[in-house]
């Protein structure tokens, strides 16, 4: 529990909790309104984010002091000798240059920003005299001070910022079926000739090589289709003659939520939307003229190179032509059980080694954006959160270096546009798509000027949509990358909803966010019309009811459950076993051009045989939600934090994408804006399972079930709509 001091517990809608805070310089106010979102009221911008950091602590304390750990890497004080391994890549990852020019790189009033943040939440902590959230005494630690340099770890970056598995995926393909049938399989666009590097020897590469990375990321696609989406309009577009912009950004679906929403109301500050809570600022939302929202671009921002280590002498590497000492640097790392333990970190001319294989005398170093200045995460937002106009904006997009991003735009005069932003590398001669030797022969010839990138405004079609595709124009020749894209069915879903004629309001962009129509399935419904197994067959009576089915994925389809178990054979069926993994366009394209019944027939009848045992023979229990459903654990693993299951609907394609292993969803959209540019307090959002970390507050899901039936709720933006919605007001003094 927390202190009574500190208690923020309210009696009524007009009840007031006052809060005495070491650290402030004049009071600050803020708002809670009744969807637990804090609205920021301060006269200072030291003092506004100091209140943004001393809030997000007492929201989520925990989640935040995880996250810290994770990226600065001291999870193993708390963890054990498991964590080992990935406390020593998060250090090896994290900037190691020049902390000026690291500073410099998100602006000039960055560091001060960052540093009020991080003292409002040690502020917090140093209240609670010790007297600690539930979940720090169920774990048996106590919170740590931040500084704000933790605010700019780089770990949470990998996973963004390029194809260091999808090369040694590549390369083990390759190693495997050969060269030929290797690039049948993989997915390459624009079209670019793929080869083996000079001197790369694929039995090198094996999935040692990542398993710490693997165990800090978490497990990687091979693809980029986190399922995020994001359209704008144009006035001629709305029943009110205003920009609408709508974004559903995906990621994990975690317990607290990934996203926080917060408004900054201070000295060139009336900001509102969400970002991730160990971080200050908003990375997406709007201010009083600019909307934007963001989905991953999947600019390859990562290589990893083989450096061949000197069989007489360990340390050294070699280096054209020469043999070069590796950089050391060791450091101390609390692992709990064992004490303190000291650690090496090994770097070569190309980054940190993320492994070493003695035996071959081989290291392999992680080339990539974030060992530049200004590649933390997100935190670009802190200058498009006050552009004014789509010169500045494009102007701000200059500092969104990671990860690579498409920012959609709109704004009170009725503009809209959008930038990609991201980190560019120059390769010149080669592709990026498979690892290289570090002999010196494969190097970055520097970065693309931001200029450079795909860009657009006000374009003719009055709307622009992307959804993790490829989003090269005609005739556009950078290479950003080649296999990151995420397959159209999407954009096209959204692309179709568009060309609809509406006049759109916010209530059709509600439903645009929820469809669940298939494109595949649609397909794929064309395909099995030509297909006609024995009548009267298990095989026709399921042909037949896929065949009437609108292709829609709710969660109480029949059709849907068939048509997805039915998805996971095909591709071995008819593709051969070493083509399971084949993306489903291809799969798609080979049943249209060469049918085959055999194939159909057998992973039909294999799916229809494990739907018997899962489901059993009652036709009510087969339905999609039964075996569709996200659960929300909490990190402690305890049942009583835990949340759900609720049935979802969708998949991986579907506009509403909820992806996941063995059909349980482990990424979505946890947070949702759609934006009525210039009437703000009309816009609506939603966020799951709530805005709280803490599972004594009603906020820790009181948005799930609502989530979850694709209900939203306002974004109150004007003073008086805020005050319309406040549950509670708290003071903070000095």
């Amino acid at each position: 529990m927390k202190p009574a001091a500190l208690a923020l517990v309210i009696t009524s809608v007009l009840a007031a909790e006052t809060v005495h805070v070491g650290g402030l310089q004049k009071p600050v106010e803020i708002l809670r309104d009744r969807w637990g979102v804090p609205h920021i009221y301060a006269s200072t911008t030291h003092d506004l984010f100091f209140a943004q950091g001393y809030i997000t602590a007492v929201d989520r304390l925990f989640q935040i002091d995880l996250w810290r750990r994770a990226g600065t890497g001291q999870l193993a004080e708390i963890l054990g000798p498991s964590a080992l391994a990935r406390d020593q890549l998060a250090r090896s990852v994290n900037f190691h240059g020049d902390w000026n020019a690291e500073w410099a790189a998100y602006g000039p009033d960055a560091k001060a920003i960052v540093t009020a943040f991080t003292d409002g939440i040690n502020a917090y902590i140093a209240a609670l005299h010790g007297k600690l959230p539930a979940e720090f005494a169920i774990a048996g630690y106590a919170p740590g001070t931040w500084k704000p340099e933790d605010c700019l770890s780089r770990v949470a970056g990998l996973t963004m910022t390029g194809n260091l598995t999808r090369e040694i995926a590549h390369a083990q393909e390759i190693g495997r079926v050969g060269l030929e049938r290797a690039l049948q399989l993989i997915q390459l666009s624009p079209p670019v000739k793929l080869e083996v590097p000079d001197g790369l020897d694929l039995a090198d590469i094996t999935p040692a090589i990542t398993a710490a990375y693997r165990q800090t990321v978490g497990a990687v696609r091979l693809t980029t289709e986190q399922g995020s989406n994001n359209w704008v309009v144009d006035g001629t577009m709305t029943a009110t003659g205003r920009p609408i912009l709508a974004n559903d950004p995906h990621r994990p679906v975690q317990l607290p939520s990934l996203r926080k929403t917060v408004h900054l109301v201070g000295p060139g500050w009336d900001a509102i939307g969400s970002g991730e809570p160990g971080l200050p600022g908003i990375a997406l939302g709007h201010n009083e003229t600019v909307a934007f929202g963001f989905t991953i671009v999947g600019i390859d921002q990562q290589d990893l190179y083989v450096e061949t280590v000197n069989p007489e002498n360990p340390g050294e590497y070699r280096y054209r032509g020469a043999w070069k000492k590796f950089d050391s640097e060791q450091q101390k790392i609390a692992v709990k059980g064992r004490g303190e333990q000291t650690i090496t970190l090994r770097f070569t001319v190309h980054g940190p080694v993320i492994h070493e294989d003695a035996a071959r005398h081989r290291a392999f170093a992680l080339r990539w954006v974030g060992t530049e200045p200004g590649t933390a995460g997100y935190m670009a937002g802190l200058t498009l959160a006050r552009a004014r106009n789509w010169k500045e904006f494009r102007a701000g997009m200059a500092r969104y270096r990671v990860p690579s991003e498409n920012l959609v735009y709109a704004d009170t005069t009725g503009n809209i546009g959008w930038q990609v932003g991201g980190l560019t590398p120059i390769r010149e001669g080669w592709t990026g798509l498979l690892p290289v030797p570090g002999d010196g022969r494969y190097e970055w010839k520097g970065f693309r000027d931001s200029g450079e990138l795909p860009f657009e405004f006000n374009p003719p079609r009055h709307y622009i949509a992307t959804s993790n595709n490829n989003i090269l124009p005609a005739g556009y020749t950078i290479p950003l990358g080649y296999d990151g894209w995420a397959l159209p069915f999407r954009v096209n879903r959204v692309r179709e909803m568009l060309a609809a004629g509406n006049k759109f309001d916010i209530a059709d962009f509600e439903r645009m966010q929820q469809d669940v129509t298939s494109i595949p399935a649609r397909r794929f419904r064309q395909v099995l019309k030509e297909w006609h197994p024995a009548a009267g067959t298990r095989a026709a009576q399921a042909v037949d009811e896929i065949l009437r089915w609108d292709a829609v994925l709710r969660t109480d389809s029949r059709a849907a459950l068939i048509y997805e178990y039915w998805m996971q054979r095909l591709p071995g069926a008819v593709m051969g076993e070493s083509a399971a993994g084949a993306d489903l366009e291809r799969l798609l394209h080979t049943l249209e051009t060469q049918p085959s019944g055999a194939a159909l027939e057998k992973s039909l009848d294999a799916a229809l045989q494990e739907l018997d045992r899962t489901f059993g023979s009652d036709p009510a229990a087969w339905q999609w939600g039964r075996t569709h459903t996200l659960t929300l654990s909490h990190p402690l693993g305890k049942k009583e934090f835990q949340l759900g299951p609720v049935a979802r609907p969708g998949d991986g394609n579907t506009v509403n994408a909820t992806s996941g292993a063995s059909f349980r969803q482990t990424n979505g959209a946890s947070w949702r804006e759609i934006l009525d540019v210039g009437d703000w307090d009309r816009s609506v959002m939603t966020n799951v399972p709530g805005e709280s970390g803490d599972p004594a507050s009603k906020h820790y899901s009181d948005l799930l079930q609502d989530w979850a039936a694709g209900r939203y709720h306002p974004l109150p933006y004007s003073r008086k709509a805020v005050e319309a919605a406040m549950e509670e007001r708290i003071v903070l003094q000095p």
